[in-house]
């Protein structure tokens, strides 16, 4: 019992020299302490102090040492280099300026739309020549005007998409490459009732003139209204933020709202180049001093051949890459309207005026 009345006993930190650098007090653990931007592993022993450490896994981030888990950036941010910290992630989508892809495409259309502008000038310029007035004149007006408007729509393609843009920029292409593909019909239409109201007692002489058609633009073209204005009205197209395709950007894309009417809008497209395909392709054949036929038939050839090789380049890309694709199909399947339709007739109008005469076509057709 005598034990109890010794002194106390006391320890001065101060005083104590351990073997160490500076004099530190050593660390009960046998690995070093994890860094931040990385987390501890339980280790091979049974020491809670013997641990390892791994960096945090993708999308995560770790600002203190020693932590047992990592923390998940939200959906807009993302891990900078370190992990230490969440950053905003970057905006992508095709922009103005930012892009060699954005460059071509605005000197492409811009550069197809100058040379439409000028067969347009020139047509009107001629407008009373045989050459101009075969197959019908106005159509080729109205196939050039909508030529031109699809040229124009690639700038909505082009900055950031939000709701309009992405609802027009999807209407527009649809419509506007229904009327080409429409216009293209009529005048094949026009070339065999031509070559068939020529035959004694043909019923088809009545259906001859501008009403033919007319009619068939109109109807071609209402279809593909009343399918854009179905879209737009049940599931129109809306901005949409992919944050999860990848991790260091947020990818700003229009979302079509219904794969369904987008799809239905292509395939009555392709239904209208495949008919005037067809209907160009058994017409090319008929006599005529100028048969458009031939030339809408290999124009019809590449309007089909771009729009098919798209579909799947559509479908394996994202982001800015998907748009690329968009513009391209628009930009090369109206190229190929405008050089295999009307540069044949231009070169008659501007070089070989001699066979842009009555009589010439005359002497052709006796």
């Amino acid at each position: 019992m005598d034990n109890l009345n010794l002194p106390a006993f006391f320890i001065n930190d101060s005083l104590i020299q351990w073997k160490t650098i500076n004099n530190e007090k050593p660390k009960s653990q046998c690995t070093k302490s994890c860094l931040p931007g990385s987390r501890k592993v339980p280790g091979n022993t049974i020491y809670f102090c013997c641990y390892g450490c791994i960096p945090c896994s993708e999308g995560e981030i770790s600002n203190t040492s020693d932590n047992e888990n990592c923390r998940r950036c939200p959906d807009h941010e993302r891990p900078n280099d370190n992990k230490t910290q969440c950053v905003p992630k970057l905006l992508e989508f095709l922009s103005y300026s930012d892009h060699v892809i954005s460059l071509i495409a605005l000197l492409g259309s811009i550069s197809l739309l100058t040379v439409t502008a000028v067969i347009l000038g020139i047509f009107i310029r001629y407008q009373g020549t045989p050459i101009v007035r075969a197959n019908n004149k106005n159509m080729s007006f109205v196939l050039l005007v909508s030529i031109m408007l699809s040229f124009l729509c690639v700038f909505l393609f082009l900055g950031r998409p939000v709701d309009s843009t992405c609802i027009l920029r999807q209407i527009c292409t649809g419509l506007l490459l229904s009327v080409s593909i429409s216009s293209l019909l009529a005048k094949t239409i026009m070339v065999y009732m031509a070559f068939e109201a020529t035959k004694p007692g043909s019923v088809w002489r009545t259906w001859t003139g501008v009403k033919l058609p007319n009619c068939v633009l109109l109807i071609c073209t209402s279809v593909q209204v009343v399918i854009c204005m179905s879209w737009v009205t049940l599931c129109p197209p809306f901005q949409e933020l992919d944050t999860h395709s990848y991790t260091e950007k947020i990818i700003v894309q229009c979302n079509e709202g219904s794969d369904l009417w987008f799809y239905s809008v292509l395939g009555y497209m392709g239904i209208l180049a495949a008919v005037s395909f067809i209907t160009a392709f058994l017409a090319r054949t008929l006599p005529d001093s100028f048969n458009e036929a031939k030339y809408i038939t290999f124009s019809m050839l590449v309007f089909c051949s771009v729009w098919i090789a798209m579909i799947p380049a559509y479908l394996s890309t994202r982001g800015k890459y998907t748009v690329a694709v968009e513009i391209f199909a628009i930009l090369t399947s109206n190229a190929g309207l405008l050089g295999c339709i009307f540069f044949p007739k231009c070169y008659i109008i501007l070089c070989r005026p001699e066979q842009n005469t009555k009589s010439y076509i005359m002497s052709r057709t006796a």
